[in-house]
C-alpha cells in the first residue's frame, strides 16, 4: 500500500471528510463545519492512496503543553493494515512533548492502548 501524507488543508474535499466519518460510524457534520474545524486546528494529516483520501486526523493545541486529537478515521477497507498506526505516529510527532487527550470511539480503545495512549480515570466533559 503506497500512502502519501498531506499536512495542510489546501484542496481538501470536505464532503469526503463527512462521508468517511459517517462510513465508520463517527460523529459528522456538514462539510463546511469540518472545513472550519480542520482549518482552525494546530496540525492536520490526510492520508492518500492512489490519489484517494483514505484517512485523516487533526489535533488542536496551545503549542506548549496541552493538545487534543480529534476526527481520526480510516476508510474501512484500509483498516487493519497499519495505516491508523502511521497516522497516530505522524500526528504525535507534531505535538511531541505535549500532554495529549483524545476520545476513542467505542470498541477502538485497544487500538489506542497498543499505540501508547493511556486511559485516564479523571475524564469529564460537557457535550452539546
Amino acid at each position: 500500500m503506497d500512502i502519501k501524507f498531506k499536512y495542510d488543508t489546501k484542496g481538501i474535499d470536505w464532503t469526503a471528510i463527512t462521508e468517511t466519518l459517517k462510513s465508520v460510524d463517527m460523529a459528522s457534520y456538514p462539510p463546511e463545519i469540518h472545513k472550519k474545524a480542520f482549518k482552525a486546528s494546530y496540525c492536520t494529516i490526510f492520508a492518500y492512496s492512489e490519489g484517494k483520501m483514505v484517512g485523516f486526523r487533526r489535533a488542536i493545541s496551545d503549542g506548549a503543553y496541552q493538545a487534543a486529537i480529534y476526527d481520526c478515521a480510516v476508510l474501512e477497507e484500509y483498516q487493519g493494515h497499519g495505516l491508523g498506526k502511521l497516522i497516530v505516529k505522524e500526528i504525535l510527532a507534531n505535538i511531541s512533548g505535549i500532554n495529549t487527550i483524545l476520545y476513542a470511539s467505542p470498541g477502538k480503545e485497544g487500538f489506542y492502548e497498543k499505540n501508547g495512549i493511556q486511559k485516564n480515570k479523571n475524564r469529564y466533559g460537557l457535550f452539546c
